[in-house]
């Protein structure tokens, strides 16, 4: 494996990992697979073409975690990949995906992650994904994820999509579908600084009886960035699903968000929340009264609300 110290801070960044990690893995460099390893659960292949992965949960299997990082190093790489998740029925695993950008050239860098995953019938499904980016350049570090999901009877996914910071640009689309008895949770963190945009457009459909979805949303807009949050929950049947959507406004940044909600039979219960506004005034007195400078105060707000 060539990963060098570099490439491995970026791992630890998205991935929290320290060395090659146990079990089923793919890391991604530069748009090649330097590390790959399948285990008697879960198969990890190429596809047909070369254009992404396949990866596939056995039935049944459990307490496993699959680990698929990306990293770009060399200035001005762009990446597009195809992956595909099946979840096999009544398994229960992890999924840690995510990107890191290393950009120190003039020209911008890019990936974008295009993912299907399928959770199977009574399987559960937890999936990370974190974003990050860095480097001197003046080059722009581009992330754009889009993600279908397809939620089986009886079957459950939890997923948590983190852009921690330095990402310039990003469109995120997720396109959920739920079926009867399935459930879904989506939790969205993101940063945004300096001049960086970020759109977030989020469309579930529960089509089967009794299913539910959720979407939650936390974010901080600084300086001069621009954020959209878009979330349209739709309720086809008697199912439940709520939308809400929770930021911090810093400086002279914008954020814009529109949730929507669609019932289509008397059964669909929905319902959505909405909040834009700075820090509390009460709550920088609070902590800097145990001490903290001003600045510590902010970080550490900041901090505790994107947990």
């Amino acid at each position: 494996m060539k990963i060098n110290q570099l490439d491995m801070q970026l791992l630890n960044t998205i991935s929290n990992l320290n060395g090659v990690p146990d079990g089923a893995v793919n890391i991604r460099l530069d748009g090649k697979a330097v590390l790959r390893n399948s285990t008697p659960n879960i198969k990890i292949s190429s596809k047909e073409n070369g254009s992404g992965l396949v990866v596939e949960v056995r039935p049944g299997t459990r307490n496993e975690t699959v680990h698929v990082p990306v990293l770009l190093t060399s200035g001005g790489f762009v990446d597009k990949v195809y992956n595909t998740f099946i979840v096999g029925e009544d398994s229960d695993v992890t999924i840690i995906a995510g990107c890191g950008i290393h950009n120190d050239s003039h020209s911008n860098s890019r990936h974008d992650g295009i993912h299907e995953i399928v959770v199977k019938k009574g399987a559960r499904l937890k999936y990370i994904e974190k974003h990050y980016g860095e480097g001197s350049g003046d080059g722009k570090r581009i992330l754009n994820p889009t993600t279908t999901v397809t939620v089986e009877k009886g079957a459950f996914a939890e997923m948590e999509m983190v852009q921690i910071k330095g990402v310039d640009d990003t469109y995120r689309s997720t396109v959920a579908t739920i079926h009867e008895k399935g459930s879904l949770k989506i939790v969205e963190r993101l940063m945004t600084h300096g001049c960086q945009s970020a759109e977030s457009d989020i469309s579930v459909c529960i089509e089967g009886k009794d299913g539910s979805g959720q979407v939650l949303s936390r974010s901080v807009a600084k300086d001069e960035s621009y954020q959209v949050f878009k979330a349209a929950l739709t309720g086809k049947t008697e199912c439940i699903g709520h939308v809400e959507c929770d930021s911090i406004i810093m400086d002279n940044a914008r954020i814009k968000a529109i949730p929507q909600l669609v019932a289509e039979d008397s059964g669909a219960i929905l319902t959505h929340e909405a909040a834009i506004g700075k820090i509390a005034g009460e709550q920088l007195i609070k902590l800097m009264s145990l001490g903290l400078t001003e600045k510590e105060a902010v970080e550490t707000i900041l901090a505790g609300f994107l947990r």
